[in-house]
């Protein structure tokens, strides 16, 4: 099978890398990043998207957002324009899911068939190819791609029409935006009171307040590792297309409004780029407790020493 991929960004990049890995034909491309790491695995570099998909049975993108993915299909040169009918557009995106309904019905015009297949994990799980893929649409063309999904997730499930996918994804984003700051909240107040976050942490991690953001996150925090796994700024866009979505449907959610204000505030202080573990920098600078390296360090004295 012929598959085309379009964006080769921080998560698309490993992704594609996974699909040659697993022996497919793989056609890509990125308007802005560079292909030939791809080319060097045996990929084929296209000039255009219209290129990819003349070339593919199945294409996928993995863009940052709903204009992206809408230029991609939609616009010159695009998708829609090399497609033949019975193409299987997958689009692993995190959008609007109105905006892959309105997506959706302009492909299906030609005979193209789109699901959305937004994914969970960040960097570290789109490596190892363990991100968990949760896909909207029609159920024939999802048990078609399914095989492809599984070279690049641990799961892959269907959870309704297409935009289901991304309502799957935004509800997936707020859980992981408002445990990151529980998290923060909580070890920064380990941390005023005089107690080591590690001790915490492996006291805690076992118990019902354990959790996967806690384990991958509290490691990156101790060190004070902040490069992206997936960025603030992205985590911001996922919530705004949460807000959007919540208020066309009259659905209150004060809590992602909330975080969605502590998000902002540390992309304000130029912090956009960091990974969204840094929601601890917010508490830090709110309470004046130092960054949380001191927990592999005699901090704990520094901090006793303070009072």
């Amino acid at each position: 099978m012929n598959i085309g991929f379009i964006g080769l960004g921080i998560m698309g990049r490993p992704m594609a890398k996974n699909l040659l890995k697993a022996g497919y034909a793989l056609t890509v491309y990125d308007k802005f990043a560079a292909m030939d790491d791809l080319v060097a695995l045996g990929a084929k570099a296209a000039t255009s998207n219209k290129e990819v998909a003349a070339h593919s049975e199945v294409i996928i993108t993995m863009l940052p957002n709903s204009p992206q993915v809408r230029e991609a299909v939609l616009g010159a040169d695009g998708v829609l324009d090399g497609a033949r009918s019975g193409t299987i557009l997958v689009d692993m995106s995190s959008i609007a899911p109105a905006a892959a309904q309105e997506i959706c019905a302009a492909v299906k015009a030609k005979g193209v068939v789109m699901i959305d297949a937004p994914v969970s994990g960040g960097e570290p799980k789109a490596i190892e190819g363990t991100l968990a893929i949760m896909v909207g649409g029609d159920v024939k063309a999802f048990a078609s791609v399914k095989p492809i999904l599984e070279k690049l997730g641990s799961s892959a499930v269907h959870v309704g029409e297409i935009g289901a996918g991304n309502v799957t994804k935004l509800a997936n984003q707020i859980i992981v935006a408002l445990n990151i700051a529980a998290v923060s909240e909580a070890f920064v107040l380990a941390t005023k009171a005089g107690v080591n976050p590690e001790a915490v942490f492996n006291a805690i991690k076992g118990g019902l307040a354990g959790s996967t953001v806690m384990n991958a996150k509290i490691p990156m925090i101790l060190d004070g590792n902040f490069k992206p796994g997936f960025r603030i700024e992205l985590h911001i866009k996922d919530l705004q297309n949460a807000l959007d979505t919540a208020h066309a449907l009259n659905v209150p959610v004060p809590l992602t409004a909330n975080i969605m204000e502590t998000l902002q505030a540390l992309k304000c202080d130029e912090m956009g780029a960091n990974d969204h573990s840094a929601i601890v920098r917010y508490y830090e600078r709110c309470f004046r407790t130092p960054t949380f390296t001191w927990s592999r360090s005699p901090m704990v004295a520094r901090e006793r020493s303070r009072r």
